[in-house]
């Protein structure tokens, strides 16, 4: 699948679950790196007593294998992952996920 359909189809399903609100993530997550400013594709929001708040930060990719990653796009990925572990302080941080489909994100909840 390519990846503008990936995640078209991915956002159709963030749209069917009421559970979840999103955007599409244009620099409002970024994770700072080695590389450069990392942008993680969406920022998914869920409602928690009786307010929004940012439950998942997601990049969205044909493959949940590193090893099928472009090596820029793998270390971009890990930055990222490192950088919202050391965000994670409160009680229910945010999650990094790394998503082929809704379901990755479900198993989270």
């Amino acid at each position: 699948m390519i990846p503008l359909a990936l995640e078209r189809t991915f956002a159709e399903q963030l749209e069917k679950n009421k559970r979840l609100k999103f955007t599409r993530n244009f620099r409002l997550v970024q994770s700072p790196h080695t590389l450069g400013t990392y942008n993680p594709d969406w920022a998914v929001l869920v409602q928690v007593d009786g307010e929004e708040r940012l439950y998942f930060v997601v990049e969205t990719k044909g493959s949940l294998f590193t090893d099928d990653l472009r090596d820029n796009e793998a270390a971009k990925i890990a930055c990222g992952e490192a950088h919202f572990k050391a965000l994670a302080v409160d009680a229910n941080p945010a999650r990094y996920v790394r998503a082929t489909k809704i379901d990755d994100l479900m198993e989270h909840c």
